[in-house]
């Protein structure tokens, strides 16, 4: 009886936030419709809990209870400060896009950088313009997954970016979300289309400007690659050390095309990273890629399902997670391969380095084969380091602590090299850097 009273309680509670909020969610008519009807889906089970199998590890509605009201629009004060938290995590070389407690920020991003090819639009513009009003139902899209469904029908705004077919975007396009509230909630949506032949290197990067503390934010983006199309997607979470972080990618990859995927975590309270892949087109190849960096007491959990839904098709996951102090990481990755999916050849291995006796974690790789004449595997390792490494190299002259941190960067760069971009893998290595140099 205390579980239904529970949830009944954060059902209405909830139902508040939307109401309350319903007068500043960009869009009209048709668009109302389909966030009411997200919203619906949402109510049906409330924040995912551990009965839901995709969410034993990270339990919502035991670990935030309630979802906070929905952050105000920006000021003045609030963009100088999300202009400083921009600069601090500017990639090189990239286009910036910034949205600040999940509304577009013009003034602090990068128009110009993109050229003809590539159009950039405002969700918010998107969904109240009534010439575009029909793309709703598709950048709205929801699923079964209640945070997902919520993430739809509460998006404030966000970005929906297309390439044109054929064009490579020359330079990476950095989608940076910033946080300046307390204790409030954001929620954003980015939509991406890349067209037949077309390239594009997306990052997306979450920062908390200074005084920023105990927000939540749920971030979604739906992105299709077409045919003979190439995407590297990165993102690298760092919010603050008190705030929760929900992210969910859907993928749908076309044919003979290739999605280079990398995801890292390294603060916040509570973070989960879900990503959803489809390889909806023959001979398509599919990389994706992680690290979490975990210490204090954070929780970050990375579920990753791959769906091969057509023949000849490779994928090949490689996770890690170095774990410190009381810090709890959880990754679930799941290979699906349909009756008509032939000649796959899929890979995954998630491996965990745990550097104190109370930290945790919980590996959970499946495989789900429903085709013949495949080629699948599986594997998970955790562990500490090895101290006969660290005697090796402590004979060599390295202190102990550098050794530690040598042996570490070899570890996450398993991981980290498969990123394609050197750029960017330079960015990823810095950021994992700053990580570990914070920690000693």
């Amino acid at each position: 009886m205390k579980q239904v009273l529970v949830k009944a309680d954060a059902g209405r509670a909830m139902g508040n936030v939307f109401a309350a909020a319903r007068g500043r969610l960009p869009g009209a008519g048709p668009v109302l419709q389909i966030r009411a009807r997200a919203f619906e889906v949402y109510e049906r089970t409330g924040l995912p809990h551990r009965r839901m199998e995709d969410w034993k590890y990270t339990d919502l509605r035991a670990l935030i209870s309630e979802v906070l009201p929905l952050a105000p629009r920006p000021d003045a004060e609030a963009l100088v400060r999300a202009k400083v938290s921009v600069k601090q995590v500017a990639a090189d070389q990239a286009v910036k896009l910034v949205l600040v407690d999940g509304i577009f920020a013009p003034e602090l991003s990068d128009l110009g950088g993109l050229g003809n090819e590539v159009v950039v639009r405002s969700l918010r513009e998107v969904l109240e313009n009534s010439a575009t009003g029909a793309m709703a139902g598709l950048v709205l899209s929801t699923t079964s997954d209640s945070a997902i469904s919520l993430n739809a029908a509460m998006a404030t705004d966000g970005l929906v970016i297309t390439v044109a077919d054929g064009h490579a975007v020359e330079r990476p396009i950095q989608i940076v979300h910033v946080a300046t509230g307390l204790s409030v909630s954001t929620f954003t949506r980015c939509y991406l289309q890349l067209g037949k032949g077309a390239h594009a290197d997306i990052v997306e990067s979450f920062v908390p400007a200074e005084r920023a503390s105990g927000y939540q934010a749920n971030d979604a983006i739906i992105a299709l690659v077409g045919d003979e199309a190439s995407l590297s997607y990165i993102r690298v979470a760092a919010a603050a050390s008190d705030a929760v972080n929900i992210s969910s990618a859907i993928i749908a990859v076309g044919a003979r095309a290739k999605l280079d995927l990398f995801s890292m975590t390294c603060s916040g309270s509570i973070s989960r990273y879900q990503g959803f892949i489809t390889l909806a087109g023959e001979g398509t190849k599919l990389s994706a890629n992680g690290v979490n960096l975990i210490r204090d007491k954070l929780h970050a959990d990375t579920t990753i399902v791959v769906d091969h839904a057509m023949p000849h098709c490779t994928s090949g996951e490689k996770f890690r997670a170095v774990v410190d102090d009381c810090g709890r990481s959880v990754f679930q990755g799941r290979i699906i391969v349909r009756p008509a999916a032939r000649k796959t050849d899929a890979t995954l291995t998630t491996r965990a380095l745990l550097l104190s006796d109370q930290a945790e974690v919980d590996n959970k790789p499946e495989l789900e084969i429903l085709a013949d004449d495949v080629t699948c595997r599986h594997g998970a390792t955790s562990g500490a380091l090895d101290d006969t490494l660290v005697f090796y190299l402590r004979a060599r002259g390295l202190s102990e602590k550098d050794a530690q941190m040598l042996l570490i960067k070899a570890f996450l760069g398993e991981s980290i090299e498969e990123i394609t971009s050197e750029n960017l893998r330079d960015f990823v290595t810095a950021q994992a850097e700053h990580w570990l140099q914070a920690g000693r």
